[in-house]
């Protein structure tokens, strides 16, 4: 390291007599704590956080003021939601009729549905609430349904904000409900497996087939996380508890979402019995029907499984080499396949056969040669008393 010079001292300078009197006398001075880096000790300290848990928590803080300031729709605070096309349709819908509404098309979150996150939902709304709110909105067109998608809006945000309602809804998703009319029967499974010619076209059927329904519902199940369908190279095991699971199959779905409202201004408490006595015995059949849906795609999952097949094609084998080894192992002759047994007992049926013909055949002929002897005994008689007629004669 090369040794650093220090400048020179000024020519006017004298060094003190008393190098102590250059030194001021002692004072005291009372420090008070203040700045942001004090302000953030203590927020660590009061609410007993690390140093990346403040920064979390000053990060989020952050956002939320820029979000109501109006400047957190851009950016990285945008998070890609809310900007899907409205459809005529969808801007005309009545707000009286919310039930039958889409709330996440609504929202714009059609691509997410029940994926989306708390704060895409709270993005999404502030995007269409500024876009669609009536004030902004005034002047603008000459419609009677000005505020009316604004309703819509409103009623959505209200619906997937709150835990329990959006569990509802997403029971009776629109979308969802569209996908599980397009499941196939054992009819339908039946004449698309025809048309495949060899195992590996079967083998890929099934999973195309099976393995999105299996997702779409292992997302209503109490008991987490869910075994999915797996490979066609699972083994026993795999594929036993993954029947298993799905035959006990615990489903959190529920029909409240699709209850009849009461009358709207009736006090009649008849009214209100029967029709909570009618919703109750409605979510109890849609439940039941919702049940035996899922059992029988689960059953026609088994019946058709190839894997199934090649589990019971490998244990067939291997019970066969286990008996034939066993055979081997004690000396004895090697037990005879089902084909071989066929046959040996096919050609014994023939040799009886053959036999019991010849027999016949040589009864008929030892009959007949009896009756030719007797014929021939039987002429030699009337021959004899021919003759001895004649002498007697002469």
């Amino acid at each position: 390291m090369a040794a650093i010079s220090l400048p020179a001292l000024p020519a006017s300078w004298n060094p003190p007599s008393d190098p102590s009197s250059s030194i001021s006398s002692l004072n005291e001075r009372k420090l008070i704590p203040a700045g942001r880096a004090y302000l953030h000790h203590v927020q660590r300290t009061v609410h007993d956080l690390s140093f990346d848990a403040h920064d979390a928590h000053v990060e989020e803080e952050r956002k939320r003021h820029a979000e109501l300031n109006g400047d957190g729709l851009n950016g990285e605070d945008d998070l890609g939601v809310g900007e899907e096309e409205e459809p005529f349709e969808l801007l005309q819908q009545d707000p009286k009729e919310w039930k039958k509404q889409d709330h996440y098309q609504v929202l714009g979150l059609s691509h997410l549905r029940y994926k989306a996150t708390p704060d895409q939902i709270k993005v999404a709304h502030r995007k269409k609430v500024l876009k669609h709110h009536p004030d902004k909105k005034a002047g603008q067109s000459h419609t009677t349904n000005d505020d009316g998608f604004f309703k819509c809006i409103q009623k959505a945000h209200e619906v997937l904000t709150n835990a329990e309602r959006r569990r509802q809804f997403d029971s009776v998703d629109p979308e969802l409900l569209a996908e599980e009319e397009d499941d196939p029967s054992s009819s339908q499974y039946q004449k698309l497996l025809k048309t495949k010619k060899d195992a590996g076209a079967e083998q890929t059927l099934f999973f195309k087939t099976f393995v999105p329904i299996f997702e779409r519902e292992a997302r209503f199940s109490k008991k987490q996380p869910v075994p999915m369908l797996g490979q066609y190279e699972d083994g026993k095991a795999a594929v036993e508890g993954f029947y298993n699971f799905w035959y006990d199959f615990d489903s959190w779905r529920s029909f409240e979402y699709l209850d009849k409202e009461v009358n709207e201004g009736s006090d009649s408490r008849d009214d209100k019995r029967y029709t909570e006595k009618k919703n109750k015995s409605e979510r109890a059949r849609r439940k039941k029907d919702d049940t035996a849906r899922l059992r029988n795609l689960v059953d026609l999952a088994m019946n058709v499984d190839p894997r199934i097949k090649r589990i019971r094609q490998e244990e067939k084998e291997a019970r066969e080499a286990k008996k034939k080894a066993a055979n081997q192992k004690v000396g004895g002759p090697a037990k005879k396949t089902k084909a071989e047994e066929e046959a040996e007992k096919k050609k014994a049926e023939e040799e009886k056969k053959a036999k019991e013909e010849e027999e016949k055949a040589a009864r008929a002929e030892a009959k007949k040669a009896k009756a030719a002897a007797a014929n021939a005994a039987k002429k030699a008689r009337r021959a004899q008393r021919a003759g001895e007629e004649g002498a007697d004669a002469s």
